[in-house]
């Protein structure tokens, strides 16, 4: 057995998909539509499935992605560049010496940490 993706329940499967595939630097499957969007496995990134769901998020995820900048950037800047695309700062654990990490919120308020 092998991981396939990681699927993301969503209002909106397609503005999440952009969201990330911008964020991760990865493309969007073509076939990717409302209900269902899909980012391939791309270098060390895994395969994201977004999937439609009615109902929208109402408690911390049991499961959040934590990213660490490329090595041609930095952690401010990649916070700085995700804040720009539409997440949000939701708590600010940097440290003056460049350790810590922040927790973000994607479009639809699923957590995750840049470190």
């Amino acid at each position: 057995m092998r991981i396939h993706a990681l699927t993301l329940d969503c209002t909106d499967p397609l503005a999440q998909a952009r969201f990330w595939s911008a964020a991760l630097h990865a493309p969007l499957a073509p076939d990717s539509d409302d209900d269902e969007a899909y980012i391939p496995a791309h270098g060390t990134t895994p395969a994201l499935l977004f999937v439609r769901v009615p109902e929208t998020k109402t408690a911390k995820n049991r499961l959040h992605l934590d990213l660490q900048a490329p090595p041609h950037s930095t952690r401010d800047t990649e916070i700085t560049r995700l804040r720009t695309l539409g997440a949000r700062l939701l708590a600010d654990r940097r440290h003056p010496d460049g350790t810590g990490w922040a927790v973000l919120a994607d479009p639809e308020d699923n957590e995750f940490c840049v470190g």
